[in-house]
Protein backbone atom coordinates (compact mmCIF):
# COMPACT_ATOMS: atom_id res chain seq x y z
CA UNK A 1 0.00 0.00 0.00
CA UNK A 2 1.46 3.14 -0.88
CA UNK A 3 2.23 6.27 1.74
CA UNK A 4 -1.26 8.45 2.28
CA UNK A 5 -3.36 5.57 1.30
CA UNK A 6 -4.05 4.46 4.53
CA UNK A 7 -7.69 5.51 6.51
CA UNK A 8 -7.78 7.69 8.54
CA UNK A 9 -9.00 5.75 11.21
CA UNK A 10 -7.83 4.57 13.64
CA UNK A 11 -4.65 7.62 12.85
CA UNK A 12 -1.90 5.54 14.89
CA UNK A 13 -1.16 2.06 15.66
CA UNK A 14 0.95 0.81 18.76
CA UNK A 15 3.13 -2.87 18.56
CA UNK A 16 3.85 -3.57 21.63
CA UNK A 17 6.12 -6.67 23.42
CA UNK A 18 8.62 -7.48 25.74
CA UNK A 19 12.06 -8.03 24.54
CA UNK A 20 12.89 -10.48 21.59
CA UNK A 21 8.96 -11.01 21.11
CA UNK A 22 9.69 -9.90 17.46
CA UNK A 23 7.31 -6.58 17.52
CA UNK A 24 10.51 -4.91 15.84
CA UNK A 25 10.11 -7.01 12.87
CA UNK A 26 6.17 -6.67 12.73
CA UNK A 27 6.74 -3.22 12.72
CA UNK A 28 8.75 -2.83 9.75
CA UNK A 29 6.90 -5.40 7.77
CA UNK A 30 3.60 -3.44 8.59
CA UNK A 31 5.62 0.28 7.94
CA UNK A 32 6.41 -1.34 4.47
CA UNK A 33 2.56 -2.47 3.89
CA UNK A 34 1.02 0.48 4.79
CA UNK A 35 3.28 3.44 4.24
CA UNK A 36 4.10 3.91 7.82
CA UNK A 37 6.70 5.47 10.23
CA UNK A 38 8.35 3.40 12.91
CA UNK A 39 8.79 5.14 16.14
CA UNK A 40 10.80 4.21 18.69
CA UNK A 41 8.68 3.40 22.03
CA UNK A 42 11.84 1.59 23.92
CA UNK A 43 13.40 3.87 26.67
CA UNK A 44 16.87 2.13 26.22
CA UNK A 45 17.17 2.18 21.99
CA UNK A 46 16.98 6.26 22.77
CA UNK A 47 20.77 6.07 23.26
CA UNK A 48 23.13 6.70 20.10
CA UNK A 49 26.31 4.74 21.97
CA UNK A 50 23.92 1.33 23.01
CA UNK A 51 22.85 0.09 19.50
CA UNK A 52 24.04 -3.41 19.85
CA UNK A 53 23.15 -4.15 23.29
CA UNK A 54 19.47 -2.63 22.80
CA UNK A 55 19.01 -4.52 19.45
CA UNK A 56 18.15 -0.97 17.08
CA UNK A 57 16.99 -1.81 14.14
CA UNK A 58 20.10 -2.18 11.88
CA UNK A 59 20.56 0.27 9.07
CA UNK A 60 18.95 -2.21 6.14
CA UNK A 61 16.17 -1.92 8.21
CA UNK A 62 16.38 1.57 8.53
CA UNK A 63 16.43 1.94 4.69
CA UNK A 64 13.45 0.03 4.15
CA UNK A 65 11.19 2.28 5.73
CA UNK A 66 11.46 5.72 8.07
CA UNK A 67 12.22 5.35 11.50
CA UNK A 68 12.14 7.92 14.14
CA UNK A 69 14.13 8.42 17.62
CA UNK A 70 16.05 5.67 17.61
CA UNK A 71 19.82 6.76 18.63
CA UNK A 72 19.07 10.35 19.25
CA UNK A 73 19.86 11.47 22.65
CA UNK A 74 23.25 10.89 24.57
CA UNK A 75 24.19 8.60 27.51
CA UNK A 76 25.12 11.28 29.33
CA UNK A 77 21.60 13.62 28.60
CA UNK A 78 19.10 10.91 30.30
CA UNK A 79 15.34 10.77 28.78
CA UNK A 80 11.90 11.02 30.67
CA UNK A 81 8.57 9.94 29.89
CA UNK A 82 7.80 13.11 28.82
CA UNK A 83 10.51 13.79 27.17
CA UNK A 84 9.80 11.21 24.94
CA UNK A 85 5.69 11.84 24.94
CA UNK A 86 6.01 15.05 23.41
CA UNK A 87 8.96 13.87 20.93
CA UNK A 88 6.67 10.95 19.92
CA UNK A 89 3.75 13.10 19.65
CA UNK A 90 6.17 15.46 17.29
CA UNK A 91 6.61 12.87 15.09
CA UNK A 92 3.35 11.40 15.24
CA UNK A 93 2.53 14.82 13.84
CA UNK A 94 5.34 14.60 10.53
CA UNK A 95 4.30 11.24 10.01
CA UNK A 96 0.48 12.46 9.53
CA UNK A 97 1.66 15.55 7.25
CA UNK A 98 3.58 13.51 5.53
CA UNK A 99 0.70 10.85 4.70
CA UNK A 100 2.38 8.25 6.31
CA UNK A 101 0.73 6.04 9.52
CA UNK A 102 3.05 6.22 12.85
CA UNK A 103 3.76 2.85 14.49
CA UNK A 104 5.05 3.25 17.70
CA UNK A 105 7.25 -0.10 18.45
CA UNK A 106 8.12 -0.78 22.03
CA UNK A 107 8.17 -2.31 25.18
CA UNK A 108 8.08 0.44 27.85
CA UNK A 109 4.33 0.37 28.95
CA UNK A 110 5.07 3.68 31.18
CA UNK A 111 5.75 4.96 27.67
CA UNK A 112 3.02 3.75 26.09
CA UNK A 113 0.23 4.22 28.59
CA UNK A 114 1.54 8.24 29.09
CA UNK A 115 1.31 8.65 25.16
CA UNK A 116 -2.10 7.10 25.21
CA UNK A 117 -3.78 7.71 28.57
CA UNK A 118 -1.34 11.24 29.21
CA UNK A 119 0.87 12.51 31.48
CA UNK A 120 1.22 14.17 34.88
CA UNK A 121 2.56 17.33 34.84
CA UNK A 122 4.50 17.27 38.37
CA UNK A 123 6.08 20.63 39.25
CA UNK A 124 9.61 21.60 39.10
CA UNK A 125 11.22 19.95 42.56
CA UNK A 126 14.22 22.32 42.38
CA UNK A 127 17.79 21.88 41.88
CA UNK A 128 18.69 21.62 45.59
CA UNK A 129 15.93 18.36 46.11
CA UNK A 130 17.96 17.07 42.83
CA UNK A 131 21.07 17.48 44.41
CA UNK A 132 19.89 15.57 47.31
CA UNK A 133 18.74 12.52 45.35
CA UNK A 134 21.21 12.62 43.52
CA UNK A 135 23.86 12.83 46.61
CA UNK A 136 22.01 10.22 48.09
CA UNK A 137 21.64 7.72 45.97
CA UNK A 138 25.51 8.02 45.44
CA UNK A 139 26.27 7.66 49.09
CA UNK A 140 23.55 4.74 50.11
CA UNK A 141 22.46 3.36 46.89
CA UNK A 142 19.03 2.34 45.57
CA UNK A 143 17.96 -0.09 47.80
CA UNK A 144 18.68 2.35 50.75
CA UNK A 145 16.93 4.86 49.53
CA UNK A 146 14.36 3.29 48.43
CA UNK A 147 13.49 2.15 52.32
CA UNK A 148 13.69 5.68 52.79
CA UNK A 149 11.44 6.48 50.35
CA UNK A 150 8.86 4.06 51.04
CA UNK A 151 8.90 5.34 54.78
CA UNK A 152 8.22 9.12 53.53
CA UNK A 153 5.98 8.53 50.43
CA UNK A 154 4.84 4.68 50.50
CA UNK A 155 2.26 5.23 47.24
CA UNK A 156 5.53 6.50 45.24
CA UNK A 157 8.18 3.78 46.44
CA UNK A 158 5.50 0.70 45.99
CA UNK A 159 5.58 1.59 42.27
CA UNK A 160 9.41 1.26 41.78
CA UNK A 161 11.84 -1.61 41.79
CA UNK A 162 14.37 -1.11 45.03
CA UNK A 163 16.83 -1.50 41.99
CA UNK A 164 15.87 1.59 40.09
CA UNK A 165 18.33 3.84 41.65
CA UNK A 166 17.27 6.92 38.49
CA UNK A 167 12.78 6.66 39.46
CA UNK A 168 13.92 6.18 42.99
CA UNK A 169 15.76 9.23 42.88
CA UNK A 170 12.91 10.94 41.08
CA UNK A 171 10.57 9.96 43.48
CA UNK A 172 12.34 11.53 46.27
CA UNK A 173 13.44 14.18 44.98
CA UNK A 174 9.80 15.42 43.97
CA UNK A 175 8.67 14.46 47.31
CA UNK A 176 11.21 16.82 48.66
CA UNK A 177 11.15 19.34 46.37
CA UNK A 178 7.06 19.43 46.33
CA UNK A 179 6.06 18.48 49.69
CA UNK A 180 4.04 15.62 47.66
CA UNK A 181 4.82 12.40 46.24
CA UNK A 182 4.99 11.27 42.75
CA UNK A 183 2.29 8.63 42.90
CA UNK A 184 0.53 11.99 44.21
CA UNK A 185 0.74 14.09 41.48
CA UNK A 186 0.59 11.12 38.75
CA UNK A 187 -2.86 10.83 40.40
CA UNK A 188 -4.39 14.19 39.88
CA UNK A 189 -3.46 14.24 36.07
CA UNK A 190 -4.34 17.87 35.03
CA UNK A 191 -6.65 17.90 31.98
CA UNK A 192 -3.95 19.77 29.87
CA UNK A 193 -2.23 16.38 30.15
CA UNK A 194 -4.68 13.64 29.61
CA UNK A 195 -4.87 11.87 26.38
CA UNK A 196 -4.15 13.49 23.27
CA UNK A 197 -7.15 14.52 21.13
CA UNK A 198 -7.30 13.77 17.41
CA UNK A 199 -5.89 10.24 17.31
CA UNK A 200 -7.48 6.95 17.92
CA UNK A 201 -5.49 4.05 18.83
CA UNK A 202 -5.22 0.31 18.04
CA UNK A 203 -2.71 -1.81 19.33
CA UNK A 204 -1.06 -4.99 18.43
CA UNK A 205 0.67 -6.52 21.42
CA UNK A 206 3.31 -9.90 20.65
CA UNK A 207 2.84 -12.21 23.29
CA UNK A 208 4.82 -15.23 23.03
CA UNK A 209 5.38 -18.21 25.36
CA UNK A 210 7.95 -17.53 28.50
CA UNK A 211 10.17 -20.41 27.02
CA UNK A 212 10.20 -18.99 23.65
CA UNK A 213 11.31 -15.81 25.15
CA UNK A 214 14.23 -17.50 27.20
CA UNK A 215 15.39 -19.55 24.62
CA UNK A 216 15.70 -16.03 21.90
CA UNK A 217 17.14 -13.95 24.64
CA UNK A 218 19.86 -16.28 24.61
CA UNK A 219 20.67 -16.67 21.14
CA UNK A 220 20.29 -13.23 20.75
CA UNK A 221 22.63 -12.15 23.24
CA UNK A 222 25.21 -14.73 21.83
CA UNK A 223 24.54 -12.62 18.64
CA UNK A 224 25.53 -9.32 20.08
CA UNK A 225 28.55 -10.43 21.61
CA UNK A 226 29.96 -11.64 18.25
CA UNK A 227 28.44 -8.26 16.66
CA UNK A 228 30.67 -6.56 19.19
CA UNK A 229 28.95 -5.54 22.18
CA UNK A 230 32.01 -5.83 24.33
CA UNK A 231 33.55 -3.10 22.59
CA UNK A 232 30.16 -1.25 22.90
CA UNK A 233 30.00 -1.52 26.58
CA UNK A 234 34.07 -0.80 26.64
CA UNK A 235 33.69 2.56 24.53
CA UNK A 236 30.70 3.75 26.56
CA UNK A 237 32.76 3.68 30.15
CA UNK A 238 35.39 5.33 28.97
CA UNK A 239 32.87 8.04 28.92
CA UNK A 240 32.83 10.43 31.91
CA UNK A 241 29.06 9.18 33.16
CA UNK A 242 27.17 9.14 36.56
CA UNK A 243 27.05 5.62 37.09
CA UNK A 244 23.23 6.11 37.93
CA UNK A 245 22.23 7.34 34.57
CA UNK A 246 19.95 4.51 32.27
CA UNK A 247 22.26 3.96 29.65
CA UNK A 248 24.70 2.62 32.24
CA UNK A 249 21.64 0.15 33.87
CA UNK A 250 21.04 -1.69 30.10
CA UNK A 251 20.93 -4.84 29.81
CA UNK A 252 24.31 -6.42 29.32
CA UNK A 253 26.01 -3.18 30.50
CA UNK A 254 26.61 -4.28 34.41
CA UNK A 255 27.25 -7.54 33.32
CA UNK A 256 30.37 -6.81 30.84
CA UNK A 257 31.34 -3.76 32.70
CA UNK A 258 32.04 -6.44 35.72
CA UNK A 259 33.69 -8.80 32.77
CA UNK A 260 35.96 -5.47 31.92
CA UNK A 261 37.09 -5.01 35.31
CA UNK A 262 38.25 -8.59 35.91
CA UNK A 263 34.98 -9.20 38.01
CA UNK A 264 33.38 -12.11 36.19
CA UNK A 265 34.42 -14.66 33.61
CA UNK A 266 32.59 -13.76 30.18
CA UNK A 267 30.38 -16.71 30.87
CA UNK A 268 28.82 -15.66 33.89
CA UNK A 269 28.67 -11.96 32.65
CA UNK A 270 26.83 -13.50 29.98
CA UNK A 271 24.36 -15.71 32.05
CA UNK A 272 23.56 -12.93 34.36
CA UNK A 273 22.54 -10.44 31.21
CA UNK A 274 20.17 -13.51 29.65
CA UNK A 275 18.99 -13.46 33.24
CA UNK A 276 18.22 -9.85 33.99
CA UNK A 277 16.51 -9.51 30.45
CA UNK A 278 14.48 -12.60 31.27
CA UNK A 279 13.39 -11.11 34.63
CA UNK A 280 12.89 -7.46 32.41
CA UNK A 281 11.04 -10.16 29.95
CA UNK A 282 8.62 -11.39 32.40
CA UNK A 283 8.04 -7.74 33.72
CA UNK A 284 6.43 -6.68 30.48
CA UNK A 285 4.74 -9.75 29.50
CA UNK A 286 2.76 -9.20 32.90
CA UNK A 287 2.45 -5.70 32.75
CA UNK A 288 1.26 -5.65 29.04
CA UNK A 289 -1.57 -8.18 29.68
CA UNK A 290 -3.01 -5.81 32.71
CA UNK A 291 -2.75 -2.51 31.36
CA UNK A 292 -4.99 -2.21 27.80
CA UNK A 293 -3.10 0.02 25.68
CA UNK A 294 -5.80 1.52 23.42
CA UNK A 295 -9.20 1.62 25.67
CA UNK A 296 -12.16 0.32 25.47
CA UNK A 297 -10.66 -2.85 23.66
CA UNK A 298 -8.91 -1.97 20.25
CA UNK A 299 -5.91 -4.39 20.96
CA UNK A 300 -5.16 -7.42 18.98
CA UNK A 301 -3.16 -10.00 20.62
CA UNK A 302 -0.48 -12.40 18.70
CA UNK A 303 0.57 -15.06 21.17
CA UNK A 304 3.63 -16.21 18.81
CA UNK A 305 7.18 -14.86 18.75
CA UNK A 306 7.79 -13.29 15.26
CA UNK A 307 11.21 -14.73 14.11
CA UNK A 308 11.25 -12.96 10.89
CA UNK A 309 9.72 -11.30 7.75
CA UNK A 310 9.42 -14.63 6.28
CA UNK A 311 7.18 -16.27 9.20
CA UNK A 312 4.50 -13.45 8.74
CA UNK A 313 2.28 -14.85 5.73
CA UNK A 314 -0.07 -12.89 3.61
CA UNK A 315 -3.04 -14.16 5.63
CA UNK A 316 -1.51 -13.33 8.95
CA UNK A 317 -0.43 -9.37 7.76
CA UNK A 318 -4.87 -9.75 6.17
CA UNK A 319 -5.75 -10.50 9.04
CA UNK A 320 -3.70 -7.35 10.93
CA UNK A 321 -4.51 -5.62 8.35
CA UNK A 322 -8.43 -5.87 8.77
CA UNK A 323 -7.96 -5.59 12.65
CA UNK A 324 -6.16 -1.59 12.03
CA UNK A 325 -8.34 -1.28 9.59
CA UNK A 326 -11.89 -1.57 10.82
CA UNK A 327 -13.39 1.22 13.11
CA UNK A 328 -12.47 2.34 16.18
Amino acid sequence: MPPGSFSPNPAALIVAGPTASGKSALALALAERLGGVVINADAMQVYRELRILTARPSAADEARAPHALYGVRPAAAPGSVAWWRAAALAEMEAARAAGRLPILCGGSGMYLAALVGGLAEVPDPGPAARAEARALLAELGPAHLHARLAAADPATAARLRPTDGQRIARGWEVWRGTGRGLAAWQEARPLAAAAPSGWDFAAIVVDPPRAELREAAAARFAAMLDAGAIEEVRALLALPLDPALPALRAHGVPELAAYLRGALPLDAAAAGAIAATGRYMKRQSTWLRHHPLAPPARTHMIHARIAGLTQLSERNLAEIIEFIRAPA
